[in-house]
């Protein structure tokens, strides 16, 4: 089952919570096409009311069996999903990136991490466009059909009594 795989470049966001519960938030801002040899939690150019960082890097795969979902992500807006988890220690650390919308959605479900998709740039779409058209087997929908019981084959239970 043929499978590739880059290292992207991640930037996050983190600005003034908005409650005395959350002392700060954090958000994937953009994916970087390729990782910058920069160090991990590099302050960028930020805005007053938010810090930027290079946060590192994660690594992004894709696999042969998945190329219809990829091929969903390229319709419309591409987005990449990044999953990042809260650290009291450092702030957050990067968990994971995906380009499988449905991959994606499932990873919404954790109560403690935060999933943001971001938009997927040119160089990640044409490098996804062109493992899609590479790899894609497009396979027929088949329904399964239900089989028909001859309800005279479950046999009949005799009266009590002997009669029927």
């Amino acid at each position: 089952m043929p499978q590739t795989g880059r290292s992207i470049g991640i930037v996050v966001a983190k600005r003034p919570g908005i409650s005395e519960w959350q002392a700060e938030i954090w958000s994937t801002r953009a994916v970087l096409p390729d990782a910058p040899p920069i160090p991990a939690w590099t302050r960028l150019p930020s805005l007053p009311e938010e810090e930027l960082y290079y946060a590192g890097e994660l690594g992004l795969s894709l696999h042969s069996g998945d190329t219809s979902h990829y091929r969903d992500n390229l319709v419309g807006t591409p987005s990449v999903w990044v999953q990042i988890r809260p650290n009291p220690d450092d702030g957050i650390e990067l968990i994971h990136a995906t380009v499988d919308p449905y991959e994606g959605e499932s990873l919404a479900d954790s109560l403690t991490d935060r999933l943001d998709a971001v938009p997927m740039p040119a160089d990640i779409a044409a490098w996804l466009a062109e493992f899609v058209a590479e790899h894609h087997v497009e396979r027929p929908f088949f329904k399964r059909q239900r089989t028909r019981h001859d309800p005279d084959s479950l046999g009949r239970r005799s009266r009590v009594g002997g009669e029927e």
